[in-house]
C-alpha cells in the first residue's frame, strides 16, 4: 500500500499471522508438531522462525526448553514483549546461535520456503541436534494451492504466479529428499490440507490476484473480474480454498 510505513507493514503482519494462528486447524497442525517431536520435560528445542513466539510459549508450557530463533529482529522484538523471560534470539537458519548438539528437537514451521538454499538450514538443523534428536519440519506447498473457480485456465496462471514470487515455492513437497540428502534417517511425511469457505477466502484470493498482475502474467481487469466471481461465490457460500501443508519427521543418527 503506498505510503504504508515499515511499522505499518510488520504489524499488518502480524494481525495476519495471528488470525491464522488462532484457527483450530493451525492450533491442531502446531500440536501435532510437538508431537513428533517426541520431548521430554526438560529438553532443550530450537523453533527456527519462530515469530511472534507463539510456539514458544507453547512448548514450554509441555515442559520443553525452547530457544526462539527469527531472522527479522522486528519479530523478536514482538516476540520478547509477548513472551517475557523467554529465550529468544535474531538469527539466521543457516547460521544458529548454538553449539553443536545443543537442542534434542529442532521445528521450523513455514521457514524453508523463504530461503534460497534450504539445504543450507538442515545442515544446520544436523549440526545443533544431538544424535536421537528429532527434526519436523511444517510448510505449505505454494504451488499446489486449490481454488474452486469456473476460470481453470486463469486461475492456474494466478496460483502459479504466486508460487514463482516464493524462493522456494515447492520446498515442502521436498521435505522427505532435502531430509535424507542431509544425512537424517527414516524420515516420515503427512499432508494435512486446510479448507477455507465463505467470505474468509477473500483476503487470500486478493493476496494470490495481486502478484499476478504485478508480474504481468494477468492483466487487472482479469484479475479483478476473477475476484469479483469468487466475491459472488462467497455471497453464495460456494467459494472454496483449499491449501495442502506438509510435515515431515526425522531422527538424528
Amino acid at each position: 500500500m503506498a505510503g504504508m510505513s515499515t511499522y505499518d507493514e510488520v504489524h499488518r503482519l502480524i494481525r495476519l499471522l495471528d488470525a491464522s494462528d488462532d484457527s483450530l486447524d493451525a492450533t491442531a497442525l502446531r500440536a501435532r508438531s510437538y508431537a513428533l517431536l517426541g520431548l521430554t520435560d526438560g529438553a532443550p528445542v530450537v523453533d527456527v522462525g519462530c515469530g511472534t513466539g507463539r510456539a514458544v510459549a507453547e512448548l514450554a508450557a509441555l515442559g520443553a526448553r525452547p530457544v526462539g530463533v527469527d531472522r527479522d529482529p522486528r519479530m523478536i522484538a514482538v516476540a520478547r514483549d509477548r513472551q517475557p523471560g523467554a529465550d529468544l534470539r535474531v538469527a539466521d537458519a543457516a547460521a544458529l546461535p548454538l553449539p553443536d548438539g545443543a537442542v534434542l528437537g529442532y521445528r521450523a514451521d513455514k521457514v524453508l520456503h523463504d530461503l534460497a538454499r534450504p539445504d543450507r538450514a538442515l545442515a544446520e538443523a544436523r549440526r545443533v541436534l544431538a544424535p536421537g534428536g528429532r527434526i519436523v519440519l511444517v510448510g505449505q506447498d505454494w504451488d499446489a494451492i486449490v481454488v474452486d473457480s469456473g476460470e481453470p485456465a486463469l486461475t492456474r496462471a494466478i496460483v502459479q504466479a504466486r508460487a514463482d514470487g516464493i524462493v522456494s515455492p515447492r520446498a515442502a513437497r521436498g521435505y522427505r529428499g532435502l531430509l535424507l540428502d542431509a544425512g537424517f534417517a527414516a524420515p516420515e511425511v503427512e499432508v494435512h490440507t486446510w479448507v477455507r469457505t465463505g467470505e474468509e477466502v477473500l483476503p487470500m484470493l486478493a493476496g494470490l490476484a495481486g502478484p499476478a498482475v504485478a508480474a504481468g502474467v494477468v492483466n487487472r481487469a482479469e484479475a479483478e473480474a476473477w475476484l469479483a466471481d469468487q466475491r459472488r461465490r462467497a455471497e453464495r457460500d460456494r467459494a472454496l480454498v483449499a491449501v495442502p501443508l506438509f510435515v515431515a519427521a526425522a531422527s538424528r543418527d
